[in-house]
Parts: C-alpha cells; structure tokens; sequence
C-alpha cells in the first residue's frame, strides 16, 4: 500500500503576497539578531547563515558546513540542517510578509547526506496564508544554486505579536537590541 504525500499547503489559503515595503528583488538581508544562531554573527558555531531576496516571493540563503557542525563523522548533523531551514523559512516570512511569527511545524526531508565542506544553498518561498497560519517551504541544493537537492522543508509558521518576544527575551537581551539601534530601526513590529 502507497501512502501519498500530503498536499502542501495542507488547507485552503490565500496567496501570500509580500509587504509593500518588503525588500526588493537582490537586497542582501541582514541577520535578525547578532546572537541567533541560525543567522548571527556572535556564536561562535553558529550557522552564519546569509540570505538575499529573490524574486517571485523567494529568499535565497546559504552557508558552509563546518566541522563545528557535524553530527556523524565528516557529514553535517541532522540537526543542525533542521535549524538551517527553520532560519531561512523564518527570514522569508519576517522579510516578505513582515509579520513577527514563530515555528509551529517544521518538516524535513533528507534526500542525500551533507558533507563537512559543503555549501548548502536553500531557496525558500511562500506558499500561502490562513488567518494566522503562514506555510512556506523550501529545497536545498549542494555546492550551487542548481546543484543536486540535499534536503527539502515545509513550515508553518504562526504569527504572533511582539510581545512574545519581549516576554521570553529578558530584559538583557531587550535592552542590548535597544542599545544596537536595530529596535528603532524596525519600529519593533516585526521579527525578521
């Protein structure tokens, strides 16, 4: 008996068009927060991960497999790919949709191992919104743009209101975003 794969998005949903004032086609994203691990440049094992708006509702972003990474001998952690997805869906729809939101379900697929050394490229796309709930999905590819497919995701990600951040963040961590000057530069109203 073949099981057959679930439709994707999985409800009905409307077309997730960007902001208005989304970045342009070609505008390389900055990182969210310098201590994510996913995209900040203060952890020292993070994934660095680096991203650039593409077209059609895409976001395009990167990084190199290090040997801070690995989870078997020489091949990248499952993991830690898992993570890699997570922060490049999650910068889609921050960037795109400009909605502060959080993880609700996260799905993977490894097609083929990663190797230490490699650099995974993952290109990320809206694929529709129900009333809270936004579903994006993405591939990643070996060593180019078009290089063979690795992984593949989905996600839905739920928005929520800034104040869950403020919540779970701590006064520290508030007041050192205040002082980096990137709280005023997003009014704080979104996450990306």
């Amino acid at each position: 008996m073949t099981k057959s794969a679930q439709p994707w998005p999985p409800v009905e949903t409307e077309p997730a068009v960007p902001h208005p004032q989304a970045p342009p086609a070609g505008t390389k994203l900055g990182m969210h927060y310098e201590h994510c691990f996913g995209c900040g440049d203060q952890q020292d094992a993070g994934l660095r991960l680096r991203s650039t708006v593409g077209d059609g509702g895409t976001v395009h972003s990167q990084f190199l497999v290090t040997e801070a990474h690995q989870g078997a001998p020489g091949l990248a952690h499952g993991g830690l790919l898992a993570c890699a997805f997570d922060e490049a869906l999650g910068a889609t729809v921050g960037h795109l949709l400009r909605r502060p939101a959080v993880t609700g379900k996260l799905e993977t697929d490894f097609v083929q191992p990663v190797p230490v050394g490699s650099t995974l490229f993952i290109c990320a796309k809206l694929d529709g919104v129900a009333g809270r709930k936004i579903y994006v999905s993405a591939d990643g590819r070996l060593d180019a743009e078009d290089g063979p497919i690795a992984l593949r995701a989905r996600g839905l990600f739920v928005q929520v209101g800034f104040e869950h951040f403020a919540k779970h963040a701590g006064e520290e961590s508030v007041e050192r975003l205040k002082a980096s000057g990137r709280a005023a530069e997003r009014d704080w109203d979104i996450n990306p």
